[in-house]
């Protein structure tokens, strides 16, 4: 099948490469010229695991094409995926504009049928305007369908070619076929295609992020409670997700959820409910609680030193907002950045990805090392603020050699409690009990 994919961002480019690795025909569109001209030379703009190698072959093999040229490519295609951006405006409401703009164009340029795509993360009626905006220019006959993206940063390339379900918006017959007849080959064990009308679609994608969401920021919340009354969140957490009504996953405490998606899908449904006057409590709790507990390590932080920074050194492992992703996106890691130069810390910070990303944004207000003991040289205290397996079971003996004191802040309770008590380190971490050595 002959498809166009708009927009080479993280969603774009996924969903371009993974669709012509089961041997459709993909051009990919982007108005960067210099991103594009990279993307010809194999040059990838984002890290995401296994992307490069599905991204070569399929380039190398001729099925996987990049242009500046929208009417290039939406003349070529069947199908017209859109994966734009749709960022948070000040009051928390999707910004449509790229969207409904490259809609307003293929209503000038498609010569015969097309099915329009939205693979962004769209609000409710999306669909109407964007069947709006072409229909203003155009008689010719075309849909418009919602598909909305379920991937995982750091596993979003397993997640496409191998989805728990996925959602389809169309009222239109002959748009239902083409959309089954291009994801077939996707759920051959069996998962299903949930098919639906555009606006059920369109809110399915912003419920089960809110619903994730509201799962993480209530683990916090147990894990908050659990250190003031002397309980191990970790215990609570094997407890409830051994329910069966309850399950496992989206049941981790840390700091916060961050990220390109779930703080601006929870913050466009909370603004689409109040457009029609409903008041969705729960994600105002929702969204107060994460911007709290970001930071919420700082204090301890503070506490340690007695509320007075001035002169020490943080080390920090990890920028990213999570494991296997550049992406910086609302990660905590830049909250408590600033919190603690705004107390007068120094930082010398380590992360496998998102370093560059970091740099561009704090150019040498940190300082950036090569590896995470490097990080460590001299610091009063390290930080954790990113799960990455690297972290996960380090040499502690080089740990202690290179920090000042044997001091740890886990934001993301990589390790065990006993083993920081037999090692005499000072152990504060989210929800578990504070091992209170100092050194």
């Amino acid at each position: 099948m002959k498809l166009a994919i708009v927009g080479t961002g993280y969603v774009g480019l996924v969903t371009g490469t993974c669709l012509a690795d089961t041997g459709n025909d993909v051009i990919c569109v982007d108005i960067d010229k210099e991103k594009v001209e990279k993307l010809k030379n194999n040059i990838m703009p984002i890290y995401e695991p296994d992307l490069d190698i599905f991204f070569e072959r399929n380039v190398n093999e001729g099925r996987l094409k990049f242009t500046t040229n929208l009417e290039e490519a939406a003349n070529h295609a069947d199908i017209i995926f859109l994966a734009l951006p749709t960022p948070p405006g000040e009051d928390g409401s999707a910004d449509l504009s790229y969207i409904l703009g490259v809609a307003d164009e293929l209503g000038k340029i498609i010569k015969d049928y097309k099915v329009i795509v939205n693979k962004s993360t769209v609000p409710v009626g999306t669909a109407d305007k964007v069947r709006e905006a072409i229909s203003k220019n155009t008689k010719i006959e075309f849909d418009v369908v919602s598909n909305p993206e379920f991937l995982r940063e750091g596993l979003a390339v397993d997640d496409f070619m191998k989805p728990d379900r996925i959602v389809i918006g169309t009222k239109s017959e002959k748009a239902r076929k083409l959309m089954e007849e291009l994801f077939a080959p996707f759920v051959r064990q069996g998962n299903p295609i949930v098919f639906m009308d555009e606006r059920s679609s369109e809110l399915t994608k912003y419920a089960s992020n809110s619903y994730l969401a509201t799962r993480i920021t209530f683990m916090n919340e147990i894990a908050n409670i659990c250190e003031r009354l002397g309980a191990d969140v970790d215990l609570v957490r094997v407890g409830m997700g051994n329910d069966t009504r309850i399950g496992k996953r989206f049941l981790f405490p840390g700091i916060g959820y961050g990220g390109s998606c779930f703080p601006k899908d929870v913050s466009a449904l909370h603004k689409s409910a109040k457009e029609i006057g409903y008041d969705f409590d729960i994600l105002d709790s929702v969204m107060r609680v994460n911007e709290i507990q970001k930071t919420i390590i700082v204090p301890k932080i503070k506490s340690f030193f007695n509320n007075n920074l001035k002169g020490k050194k943080i080390a920090l492992w990890g920028l990213a907002f999570k494991p296997d992703t550049d992406d910086i996106r609302e990660a905590p890691s830049l909250y408590i950045i600033e919190k603690l130069l705004e107390a007068g810390a120094a930082i010398s910070a380590y992360d496998p990805e998102a370093m560059e990303n970091v740099k561009k944004l704090l150019g040498d207000k940190i300082e950036f090392v090569n590896d995470h003991y490097e990080a460590l040289k001299g610091a009063d205290a390290l930080v954790i603020a990113t799960e990455w397996s690297v972290f996960r079971t380090p040499d502690f003996k080089k740990v202690e050699a290179n920090l000042k004191s044997k001091v740890i802040f886990d934001g993301r309770n990589l390790y065990d409690l006993e083993q920081m008590e037999n090692l005499g380190f000072y152990y504060n971490s989210i929800g578990r009990k504070l091992i209170n050595r100092k050194n």
